[in-house]
């Protein structure tokens, strides 16, 4: 079993159980023993939970012996580390936070575990969610699965990995400004990032309270849409979500896409990008329109501004976010002689290079005599951006974009540069601006292996067009990528 395990799908391991060939308790074992195996070279995680997991099995077996199992029932899962479970440890990957418990489940872990899948631990990323690439975790980097001195993406590059190398058969990441997508890119697997407001954040470490979204990482375009289903809807804990009825998304799915109107923004072809990432791109373009589906270029006119406004509008409410960490209530204290120099020697030795340059610039932007000059433009910038994707949901079923400008790039390479890091999220940035949902679905790899992703993109709650029209896509390339470990 322990073999074949890591090569399922959710989908395929959902009927193992429900035939009674395999156990939840067989299955927990194998992602168990998946991650003794490999995890030592990938590091996608930062805490196995073989207590919880044998737990979370036992109640899966007794609920698929009285026939009372869904499709998640006794399903491996991970959780990116900056999301709350009960009595499991939550680091958001930073020193601060590294003997912290969690004391209440995450809305997403509460509604998940109605369906009852196993929880298998806490996967690594970018301190607080803060990068793309992993490097920035507190513990040490996430490599990727396909090339391991290549970085796994991020923030959420453990979860990415943990996917894409068969430790488990999904994860939940949160995406602030690409966090699933770009990683799902670089990893060869499928990652959504849902409309702002669709799914709880209550329980996720906050990090730009306007940006954030949970969302899902699965090997395909069904098993995403499965996950999804149960983590969907309004929740009484936050006020950003809100009450629109979730439809049964797997039902949606068809490989017939005949008509569907299809927008192809020319800003998200670049100068600069990957000449090989880009013909991946472009070839799964032409794919969508020999299938039948009507293709047009079109503009997103301010979407160049996207990245200039995400670094603004997200450090000023990150250095609101993070100041809650001082020392005083949770996480890591520092002793000093008064008040203020527990916060300064407790900051000082909690928070890595990159937190405190967000902060910084975050705390700058939003003072006094600058707030107009940056946050507020900003924010008229936002509803530009807003008003594009709106104005072209109006004509387009879709759009489709390249995920990232490149495919994986090596451990170290970014890392002196943070504007060049900043640039891997070129192009999933203004989605989180704009509120709408994305999917990455993989299109191809380059000649020496590494995964390029495709960015599908729809209207404000219109999922289930992401659902359909990935998985026409992946059902027509039939690519099932699997990385050699």
């Amino acid at each position: 079993m322990s073999n074949d395990f890591k090569d399922l799908t959710l989908k395929q391991a959902s009927e193992m159980l429900a035939r009674k060939e395999v156990s939840a308790s067989e299955l927990a074992q194998s992602a168990i023993n998946r991650v003794k195996e490999v995890d030592s070279k990938l590091h996608a995680f930062l805490y196995l939970a073989e207590d919880r997991a044998a737990a979370d099995a036992k109640l899966a077996d007794d609920a698929i012996a009285q026939g009372e199992a869904t499709v998640l029932t006794g399903i491996p899962y991970a959780l990116k580390d900056n999301l709350l479970a009960k009595g499991l440890q939550a680091t958001a990957a930073s020193k601060i936070l590294e003997n912290y418990i969690a004391a209440y489940d995450a809305t997403v872990v509460k509604k998940l575990s109605q369906s009852l899948p196993v929880l298998i631990g806490k996967t690594n990323l970018d301190e607080f969610a803060m990068g793309s690439s992993t490097e920035n975790s507190a513990f040490g980097p996430t490599k990727n699965p396909y090339d391991l001195e290549r970085v796994a993406g991020g923030s959420s590059g453990g979860s990415a990995a943990a996917v894409a190398s068969g430790e488990v058969l999904f994860a939940l990441g949160s995406d602030t400004g690409g966090s699933i997508r770009q990683p799902a890119s670089f990893c060869g697997i499928v990652g959504l990032k849902p409309t702002y407001g669709r799914v709880s954040r209550y329980g996720a470490i906050a990090l730009g309270s306007s940006l954030d979204q949970i969302g899902v990482f699965a090997k395909t375009v069904e098993d995403a849409s499965f996950a999804f289903q149960s983590m969907a809807g309004q929740d009484a804990h936050d006020a950003t979500t809100l009450p629109v009825p979730v439809p049964d998304y797997s039902s949606m799915l068809s490989e017939d896409i005949k008509g569907m109107k299809i927008g192809v923004p020319k800003e998200y072809f670049i100068d600069g990008m990957d000449p090989e990432a880009e013909e991946i791109v472009r070839d799964a373009i032409r794919k969508f329109e020999s299938m039948g589906a009507h293709m047009e270029e079109m503009s997103l006119p301010h979407a160049k501004y996207s990245l200039a406004c995400y670094y603004i509008i997200l450090p000023v409410e990150i250095s609101a976010n993070l100041s809650r960490y001082d020392g005083i209530r949770y996480g890591l204290s520092v002793p000093g002689k008064n008040l203020e120099e527990v916060y300064y020697n407790s900051r000082s030795a909690g928070l890595g290079a990159e937190p405190k340059r967000r902060i910084m610039i975050g705390t700058y932007a939003s003072s006094a005599g600058y707030f107009d000059a940056y946050y507020k433009k900003a924010k008229q910038a936002q509803a530009l951006i807003r008003k594009d994707f709106t104005d072209a949901f109006q004509k387009y079923d879709i759009l489709l974009t390249p995920t990232c400008p490149t495919p994986a790039f090596k451990l170290g390479e970014k890392v002196a540069d943070p504007l060049s890091m900043y640039l891997a999220d070129v192009f999933t940035v203004g989605l989180n601006i704009a509120g709408v949902p994305g999917i990455s679905v993989p299109a191809g790899v380059t000649a020496s292996g590494l995964p390029v992703g495709l960015q599908i993109v729809a209207g404000h709650f219109a999922e289930s067009k992401l659902f359909h029209a990935g998985f026409a896509f992946e059902k027509a390339m039939n690519l099932n990528l699997r990385p050699k470990m």
